[in-house]
């Protein structure tokens, strides 16, 4: 009896040492990240080793995972769901239930996941888009697209861009019963990504009449050419996206070949043709003061012409939004940009929202100490609660 005492013992603490992640002091609840980072290491290793043995990409893999955690389109007490297709692209539309007493607003809301992950479907976007239907009294419109790695940009552009433009037909809109002038439109880490560039893209597309009124970017991924800023240094190994894992997210969103992401990692990867598009993410002076602190800008070290002409990609504007000119920055819409302090993404954030505020748009930024990358959708965190109701409170003001 004595031994096997001591084996539950040694198991405990192994499995005590597998959960256990080191965070810094003002994390909330730490307990409860470190049991989701225990599982998302669990689905990592999995699919690591089912890559590894050739019976499964990575990210395939983890899309079946996370499948278990979809729910279907169903209605409740307060907002009808269903699902449907604009122009072929698979939508969820969120419509309340009570009696409209005037035009609604509306909004389009893309989902992130690296481009690789994720749908519509995942039951913390259905709860997101319930609660800002509900709330908001507005018919939210939660997209979905194709994925890589079986698909690469710029699909996942022209699924959103596709599905947007037809929302935005003045009949689609008036057959949901909402106000043209208050739609607005939102997504968090590739899905801010997506909203952001197709935002810009609409500028200049004469068969938009429908303008954006307000864009809501949540902790973005925005530019593809920097990944030793100082917060890719700082949270390179905290839980839920570690720099290794969102590197691996931008290189499979334009290929498959491993020498992208190589490249990546060793910040090794633009051409010395392209220097110029550094000025336009340039952290040194586009991040304010207290992020730079302890952190000496390094002038990047140029890669191969080779990659840049196969996977012309990463430098496209339509990839990485923060690449934009100042022109192009002028004509976009009141802004809101969320960031948060543990994620590798929290400088694409800052420099946006610097760029955005030097060209005249009005922009609201929400900085959230003590959070992580993908807060938004942890509502059974008190912090990820709190966050929900500033996007939700934001955008009932000034949607």
């Amino acid at each position: 009896m004595g031994k096997i005492y001591f084996y539950f013992l040694i198991l405990g603490v192994l499995i005590a040492y597998y959960i256990y992640t080191p965070l810094p002091d003002n994390i909330e609840e730490p307990w409860k990240i470190m049991l989701f980072n225990a599982l998302l290491k669990t689905s990592s290793y999995l699919a690591l080793f089912a890559e590894i043995l050739g019976l499964n990409h990575f990210m395939e893999t983890i899309v079946f995972l996370s499948s278990f955690l979809e729910v279907p389109p169903t209605s409740d007490e307060n907002v009808t769901v269903r699902h449907t297709t604009f122009n072929n692209i698979p939508v969820r539309i969120y419509v309340p239930k009570r009696k409209p007493e005037s035009l609604r607003r509306g909004l389009f809301y893309i989902h992130g996941g690296g481009w690789c992950l994720n749908s519509n479907a995942l039951s913390s976007y259905d709860l997101l888009s319930r609660w800002t239907a509900d709330r908001l009294d507005a018919v939210v419109i939660s997209t979905n697209y194709r994925l890589a790695p079986k698909y690469h940009f710029p699909v996942q552009f022209e699924d959103v861009y596709t599905a947007l433009k037809w929302f935005l037909l003045p009949k689609v809109l008036e057959g949901y019963g909402v106000d043209p002038g208050r739609v607005g439109i939102s997504g968090d880490s590739a899905g801010g990504n997506l909203a952001a560039v197709v935002t810009q893209q609409l500028l200049d597309d004469p068969d938009v009449k429908v303008k954006l009124k307000i864009q809501s970017l949540i902790y973005p991924a925005l530019q593809t050419l920097d990944v030793d800023s100082p917060s890719y240094r700082e949270n390179s190994h905290f839980p839920v996206l570690p720099k290794s894992l969102m590197v691996r997210f931008w290189s499979e969103y334009f290929t498959t070949d491993r020498s992208l992401e190589k490249a990546m990692l060793s910040n090794q990867h633009v051409p010395v043709e392209s220097s110029h598009l550094f000025q336009f993410v340039n952290w040194s002076s586009l991040l304010p003061e207290k992020f730079k602190i302890g952190h000496i800008y390094k002038n990047p070290t140029h890669g191969s012409s080779e990659l840049a002409k196969k996977y012309p990609g990463f430098l496209d504007v339509r990839a990485a939004p923060l690449l934009a000119d100042d022109k192009k920055l002028r004509g976009l819409p009141l802004t809101y940009v969320i960031t948060c302090q543990y994620d590798v993404l929290r400088d694409d954030g800052l420099m946006y929202v610097t760029r955005l505020r030097n060209a005249g748009v009005q922009v609201t930024h929400n900085h959230i100490e003590g959070a992580f990358h993908g807060t938004l959708s942890f509502l059974q965190f008190n912090i990820g609660h709190r966050t929900v109701n500033q996007y939700i409170s934001w955008l009932h003001t000034n949607l």
